[in-house]
């Protein structure tokens, strides 16, 4: 089928699957923030990655987004192929030299369609209680942002206290996803990544005490000494 069929197709799945939640599970989401995304062209968004959750809102958030994400994916029969027609990033993460190409490619190539792209700069899903020290950020995103010339979009998210990671039991409530202003262009690595790092984990730890508050059976987050690297 053409690609236009196949995201027509995504959507009505994802579509299914937030009533299902909402109505169901009693599992909502809320947006702010979003006056931060820029309009009209292509940017990337850096996401915190705390369970399944937020993969499932993407074509929510941003319409038809690209993803960054792991080659060995693409050899999943028949779902690699669907992959592949919604037109993903895919890297090598046994090749650091492999994945950096594939990063800078694919930003060049949805900057010429206008696309967002999202990554997510830990490279795999975290749970709450896990500090950047024990997951650090990954420098490709860097990288991405200095060759391709967009704003860095930080998106902020508590997720992780309704849903898991690897949890077969997702607890009723509202995920906040919550869009921070742009890391514009021109920044050196070490001051971006450290701008990136602090936002991410200072606006999201923030987010998860609000789950607390809002929701007390959910589980404790950690204080945010225990979240940062050194």
């Amino acid at each position: 089928m053409p690609r236009s069929i196949i995201l027509k197709v995504t959507r009505f799945y994802l579509n299914a699957i937030y009533l299902i939640e909402k109505y169901i599970a009693g599992l909502d989401f809320e947006i702010r923030g979003a006056e931060h995304l820029p309009k009209g062209h292509s940017y990337i968004i850096a996401a915190k990655h705390q369970s399944a959750y937020e993969t499932l809102k993407l074509h929510h958030l941003f319409g038809d987004p690209t993803i960054v994400l792991k080659r060995s994916l693409l050899d999943i029969p028949l779902f690699g192929i669907f992959l592949k027609k919604l037109d993903v990033i895919a890297i090598n993460r046994d090749n650091k030299e492999a994945s950096i190409k594939s990063l800078l490619e694919g930003a060049k190539r949805m900057k010429e369609q206008k696309r967002p792209i999202v990554i997510f700069p830990q490279g795999t899903r975290v749970g709450v209680q896990v500090s950047t020290k024990q997951k650090p950020y990954k420098g490709g995103i860097v990288k991405m942002y200095q060759n391709a010339e967009m704003p860095v979009v930080p998106l902020a998210l508590n997720s992780g206290m309704f849903w898991a990671r690897n949890s077969f039991f997702k607890k009723p409530g509202k995920v906040i996803f919550e869009f921070l202003p742009p890391i514009e262009p021109g920044l050196p690595e070490k001051q971006v990544m450290k701008a990136l790092e602090d936002r991410l984990e200072t606006k999201s730890l923030a987010l998860m005490h609000e789950a607390k508050k809002n929701y007390s059976y959910l589980e404790v987050p950690p204080k945010r000494e225990l979240l940062a690297s050194d």
